[in-house]
Formats: structure tokens, C-alpha cells, sequence
């Protein structure tokens, strides 16, 4: 019985870190599409920016 118990426990172990594997690569890859996602976003204010300071100074 102790045979039986070792190898599920053995999966458990596999599949608990196989989880947290998938996980870390997930939290990864939406980080860094949020870095691009904010970094795009803070240029476009930047150019707004600059192009209504340039229409109030004409």
C-alpha cells in the first residue's frame, strides 16, 4: 500500500509543480504585455501633450 501512496504522491508533487511552472510562464508573459501595453500608452500622452502645447502656442 505504501507503494501505491508513494506514487500518487509522487504525481501530486509533478503535477503541483508542472502548476506553478504554467503559472510563473502566464504571469511572465501578461507582465510583460502590460509593460508594452503601459509604455505604449504613456508615449501616446506624451504626443498629446505635445501637440496641444504646440496648437495653444500658435
Amino acid at each position: 500500500m505504501s507503494g501505491v501512496a508513494s506514487k500518487v504522491g509522487d504525481l501530486a508533487f509533478k503535477a503541483f509543480t508542472a502548476g506553478l511552472g504554467v503559472t510563473t510562464i502566464w504571469l511572465t508573459a501578461t507582465f510583460s504585455v502590460n509593460i508594452y501595453r503601459g509604455l505604449s500608452w504613456h508615449n501616446a500622452q506624451q504626443k498629446l501633450a505635445e501637440e496641444e502645447s504646440q496648437d495653444q502656442s500658435q
